[in-house]
C-alpha cells in the first residue's frame, strides 16, 4: 500500500470507528461500513441486528444493500468497502456475491471477542471439518431439484449475477 492510498484507508477507517461508537449511543452495536463505489459514491451502513430483530443487519451488510439499491445492481465491481470491524464470513459472503474489489477493517475477531462478540465458532465452521457438527448442512436430493435451473437457463430475459 502506497503513500496516499495508506492514508486512505485510515481516514476512511478512523471514519467508521467513529460511527461504530455513535451506533452504540443509539441503540445498534458497535460497529460501521461504508462502501465506496469507483465513482466516488458512498453508502453508509451500522449493526442493526438488535433493533431490528434481524441477524443479518450487520452494518456491511446493511451498506452493501444499500449500494446495491441505488446502483439497481447485484454487482459492485470496484467498490471498497470500509468497516469497523474484521467481518464475520457472512459479511465476507455478501461482500465476494456483491464482487466488492476490497474490503479493509480496524479491529479484528480478537477485539469484538473481548467485547462479548465471539464469532470464533463460524470462522471455525469453513476451516475445521470437525465443527461442521454446529450446523449440520446436509443435502437430500429430490427428483425435481434441478429444475429451477432449467427454468433458469431457459429464461430469455435473465440477469446474470
Amino acid at each position: 500500500m502506497h503513500g496516499d492510498e495508506q492514508e486512505t484507508v485510515t481516514a476512511e477507517l478512523t471514519d467508521v470507528v467513529r460511527r461504530a461508537e455513535t451506533n452504540v449511543a443509539r441503540g445498534g452495536g458497535p460497529f460501521a461500513a461504508v462502501v465506496v463505489l469507483s465513482d466516488g459514491r458512498r453508502f453508509e451502513g451500522a449493526n442493526r441486528v438488535v433493533a431490528t430483530s434481524d441477524p443479518t443487519a450487520h452494518a456491511e451488510v446493511v451498506a452493501i444493500r444499500r449500494a446495491c439499491a441505488a446502483t439497481g445492481s447485484v454487482a459492485l465491481g470496484g467498490a471498497v468497502v470500509y468497516t469497523s470491524c474484521e467481518p464475520c464470513p457472512m459479511c465476507v459472503a455478501v461482500a465476494l456475491w456483491a464482487r466488492v474489489g476490497a474490503v479493509y477493517y480496524a479491529a479484528d475477531r480478537r477485539d469484538a471477542a473481548r467485547a462479548g462478540f465471539d464469532d470464533a465458532a463460524f470462522h471455525d465452521y469453513f476451516t475445521d471439518p470437525g465443527r461442521r457438527g454446529l450446523l449440520p448442512v446436509v443435502g437430500h436430493r429430490v427428483p425435481a431439484a434441478t429444475a429451477p435451473f432449467r427454468s433458469w437457463e431457459d429464461k430469455a430475459d435473465r440477469s446474470p449475477y
